[in-house]
């Protein structure tokens, strides 16, 4: 069934490999702090259907593949059935804010990929199944809720240390946003978690 979670992922794949081909595409599309100062906007949103690479791509698909179909439903009677194209849009905006406030006079900052809206779809399913087994690397199986607070201490470390071309802190406020978010839209899913945090099910 084509559902908007396989529309974002094509949509996505399409613009990094286009991308790709076109390097002009690919600067007017990557986040670039002093062009949004100068009101290009849109690079809020264009930074996350493009990507560094090929395993960039396929990580951040790979996981809104399996993550965003089971999660999408949930937002699916709001607005008139995009609720989800919407949240994942609003997550990858609002996990790049932080990082254009701290990088808004920095001619050397740029920042890409999808990480931001995945992160939401990944915590808000952690909402829903805290005791559901994650596999780290595709190998190594791990609760769901251990994995998200081994996530959120590890971003925390690394931005702090710096030196790295991953942009930890995008991650980590796209993770606090999808929890907040679904919370607000459907206050029926805090109980819920906290009921399915103290029942784990192993």
């Amino acid at each position: 069934m084509f559902n908007h979670t396989t529309l974002i992922i094509i949509v996505t794949v399409i613009v990094s490999l286009l991308a790709w081909q076109n390097k002009a595409l690919f600067n007017r599309l990557i986040f670039y702090p002093p062009a949004v100062s100068e009101g290009q906007w849109y690079r809020f949103v264009s930074h996350g259907f493009i990507h560094a690479d090929s395993m960039h791509l396929l990580f951040n698909m790979f996981t809104l593949y399996f993550f965003g179909r089971a999660i999408e439903g949930l937002y699916q009677p709001f607005l008139a059935g995009y609720g989800f194209i919407v949240f994942y849009l609003l997550a990858i905006i609002v996990a790049m804010i932080p990082s254009y406030i701290k990088n808004k006079n920095s001619a050397s900052y740029l920042s890409l990929g999808a990480s931001g809206g995945v992160s939401a779809v990944l915590f808000a399913f952690i909402l829903l199944a805290p005791w559901e087994t994650l596999y780290l690397f595709a190998v190594v199986p791990i609760p769901a809720i251990v994995f998200a607070i081994a996530y959120v201490g590890y971003s925390i470390y690394s931005d702090k240390r710096g030196g790295s071309n991953i942009n930890h802190m995008a991650h980590m406020w796209g993770g606090a946003f999808g929890v907040i978010a679904t919370i607000a839209l459907e206050p029926q899913v805090l109980p819920h978690f906290i009921n399915a945090l103290l029942s784990p099910n192993f």
